[in-house]
């Protein structure tokens, strides 16, 4: 299989560059996340990039690092939590390893505060959060190979858990 040894998709502050970071330590490989890439590319934060263009330009660039970096990448490659709403991009995960690492309401308050950069979380951030994964949890499942919970769990935990969950070895 080429592209990515596995990807990484869930909401925001789940843990996908932590436990992707570990993921990639342990099996002897590269890490990048493509929200990285977008950052890089623009030369702005993704909250600049909603603020001045809007969350349809936002997701047209996604889309775009997302397709580059499935196609360039062999490693473990972390996706921004809402790169699973195009359908184009849900096909091309298709083919991959896929880990939805997931968590409930009170971990992401407890993980991120719900105050930090998020764009989409900017007024009553437990109800927007509640709402996005109503929206985007059937979404990460389609494409999932395999879902690991990350609540209560360390980021070493949630890599164990990932490890197990896709039947890898480390290097």
């Amino acid at each position: 299989m080429s592209g990515p040894l596995v990807v990484l998709v869930g909401p925001m502050g789940v843990g996908k560059s932590t436990v992707g970071q570990l993921l990639a330590d342990r099996l002897g490989v590269s890490y990048r996340d493509t929200d990285d890439d977008i950052v890089a590319e623009q030369g702005r934060t993704i909250a600049e990039i909603f603020v001045d263009e809007g969350e349809s330009v936002f997701r047209a660039i996604e889309k775009a690092a997302v397709h580059r970096a499935l196609a360039e990448h062999d490693g473990i490659l972390a996706l921004g939590g809402g790169a699973i709403l195009d359908a184009g991009t849900r096909a091309l995960l298709a083919g991959h390893r896929v880990a939805y690492l997931s968590m409930d309401v009170e971990e992401a308050v407890k993980r991120t505060g719900l105050n930090a950069a998020r764009p989409l979380l900017a007024v009553n951030p437990r109800k927007q959060w509640r709402e996005l994964m109503e929206a985007r949890r059937h979404l990460y499942e389609e494409v999932a190979t395999a879902v690991i919970a990350t609540d209560g769990r360390t980021p070493e935990e949630a890599t164990e858990a990932a490890l197990d969950a896709l039947e890898l070895k480390e290097a």
